[in-house]
């Protein structure tokens, strides 16, 4: 018998691949880390140097649409401009403080291709009054994901790319994100003391650009894997 007031939400989860069949592995969430600029074209899209101390924002954990096949993600409330963000997310099964960048790869458990929707009026609002971002970023089925790829099964090296009802609207190399891996994770431990279930997007390449419903998404980064959605 709990002393719970009500009882507490079940934790978000995203599917691992490569389990046996019906096995029903899941990745249990515990927290969103998101980067922001880490492609050279994109930090100059959005203004900012080439090389600026990567910086980072976050999402809540049920802001997560786990995505194994073809799904629906809402068109948020309060906003009229709503942006895609394709990205690598690295799925952490350890943490610390203070981790060094060259301990930093044994704490991935693997990689998923992510989307950060962003409402970018209410961002460019909130830059221009010097406030938080968290309505822009951190908004309920804010984060499509696809199923989890093990670390020992993946190669996070290859192609990133985003298309919109068929047209190619983000593309570049996983290879030519400014901050790596290790180093992401690295500095994100200076800030928090990073865990098991951890989710971080590591970054967008340039061609962000605004959603409509009805808007069919695909992306994919080579070597992890694909996800697909419509904007309802």
């Amino acid at each position: 018998m709990s002393n719970f007031a009500f009882p507490p939400p079940a934790s978000p989860t995203v599917p691992v691949e490569g389990g046996p069949e019906g096995s029903g592995v899941v990745f249990p969430v515990r927290r969103i880390l998101c980067v922001g600029r880490n492609y050279a074209a994109h930090r100059r899209e959005m203004g900012g140097d080439e090389r600026d101390p990567p910086f980072f924002f976050a999402k809540p954990a049920d802001a997560i649409v786990a995505l194994t096949k073809p799904g629906e993600v809402p068109y948020p409330v309060a906003t009229h401009d709503l942006h895609h963000e394709i990205e690598l997310v690295a799925a952490l099964k350890s943490g610390g403080a203070n981790i060094a960048v060259e301990a930093a790869m044994d704490c991935v458990f693997g990689y998923a291709v992510g989307v950060d929707l962003t409402r970018r009026d209410l961002q460019a609002a909130a830059k221009a009054k010097g406030q938080p971002w968290d309505a822009a970023k951190g908004f309920d089925a804010s984060a499509p994901i696809s199923a989890i790829r093990p670390a020992g099964q993946a190669r996070p090296d290859g192609a990133i790319r985003l298309s919109v009802n068929g047209q190619l609207r983000q593309t570049g190399q996983v290879a030519n994100m400014i901050w790596t891996i290790p180093e992401i994770i690295a500095e994100a431990s200076k800030l928090w003391t990073l865990a098991a279930g951890d989710l971080i997007f590591t970054g967008t390449p340039e061609g962000v650009a605004a959603l409509g419903r009805g808007d069919r998404v695909e992306g994919e980064v080579e070597g992890v894997g694909q996800l697909a959605f419509t904007v309802v």
